[in-house]
């Protein structure tokens, strides 16, 4: 199977335009034969790196609304319209997609935002999963996921799950994918090489599987001149990128087939050897040989709760 990791630089906080330049980078990979496209984290429609540089966590600060309101404006609703596009180009181009997006709440969530991997195939179905543990200052702006995205596609006999960024370095999350089957491991990034040359190694070594790496990529020029606090956000930068790539695409043997860790928007492709997989699993295998179920037990909550539960009559 030829797979494509997908590292885009967004329009920040502009869905229109950054879902066109999805749509873009997907008809590339198509063209040079991948089956599965993987994008980076919150790539729909930016990752708020504004917490960091514009004082954030400062409360009741009028910047940090006016960027919220626009973040949960700009957002992303399951199901929706965007949704739908990217249905009809998954259906078009036959393709398997792995997109980060930033979820916006309905009923009882409508206001919070969720750091969402959302899985989309060729026939519509599509899945999605809500990162577990918002990373740091990311729980400013981003409410905690739940289970119920845990699960695997099969893509040409494949099966193919995904988590966010530093979901990854969480062993019960790993373990609940390897369990099922995994064998192509997709990971979405922000955007820095830094975050992905050794957590991407391990996992690949880890797993015995394939490690898909889309990391973002953010520079001056993808920051809307009409954002609040844009030059806060851009102060002291020094040419240097906000966001600055580091995409890999990983063997089961630790080696990269692939990797571009510079500020580049890039398609890079790698084509897939079911028997370099299991050959690697020979001396190796996390949930089979090497699985002891009979000291360790790990129980996998997939269900998605409601804050209220109505009984009537």
């Amino acid at each position: 199977m030829r797979v494509a990791a997908i590292q885009l630089a967004p329009v920040l906080l502009d869905r229109a335009a950054t879902l066109a330049k999805i749509e873009a980078a997907l008809r590339t990979a198509h063209d040079r034969g991948a089956r599965l496209a993987v994008f980076p984290e919150a790539c729909l429609p930016g990752y708020p790196t504004w917490i960091a540089r514009t004082g954030g966590a400062v409360f009741d600060d009028p910047l940090q609304k006016e960027l919220y309101a626009r973040y949960v404006d700009q957002a992303v609703e399951l199901p929706g319209p965007e949704l739908d596009r990217l249905q009809e180009l998954a259906r078009e181009l036959d393709m398997h997609v792995v997109l980060g997006v930033v979820e916006r709440g309905l009923r009882s969530g409508r206001g919070s935002l969720w750091c969402t991997a959302l899985r989309i195939g060729p026939s519509g179905t599509w899945h999605s999963h809500r990162k577990l543990v918002p990373t740091y200052e990311e729980r400013l702006v981003w409410a905690r996921g739940d289970g119920q995205g845990l699960s695997l596609d099969t893509i040409d006999g494949w099966g193919v799950g995904a988590l966010n960024c530093w979901e990854n370095w969480m062993p019960a999350a790993r373990l609940a994918l390897y369990a099922q089957g995994e064998e192509v491991h997709c990971t979405l990034w922000p955007g820095s090489p830094g975050l992905t040359r050794d957590i991407c190694r391990f996992v690949a070594l880890e797993g015995r599987l394939y490690v898909i790496a889309a990391s973002g990529v953010l520079r001056a020029e993808d920051v809307p001149a009409d954002l609040p606090g844009r030059d806060r956000l851009l102060a002291n930068l020094d040419d240097q990128p906000l966001h600055g790539g580091g995409s890999r695409i990983v063997s089961p043997t630790g080696d990269d087939l692939t990797a571009r860790d510079e500020a580049l928007e890039a398609v890079l492709v790698a084509d897939l050897s079911r028997d370099i997989l299991l050959g690697s699993r020979q001396n190796f295998d996390p949930s089979g040989h090497y699985g002891r179920e009979d000291v360790f037990e790990l129980r996998v909550d997939r269900r998605r709760r409601s804050p209220v539960e109505f009984r009537d009559g």
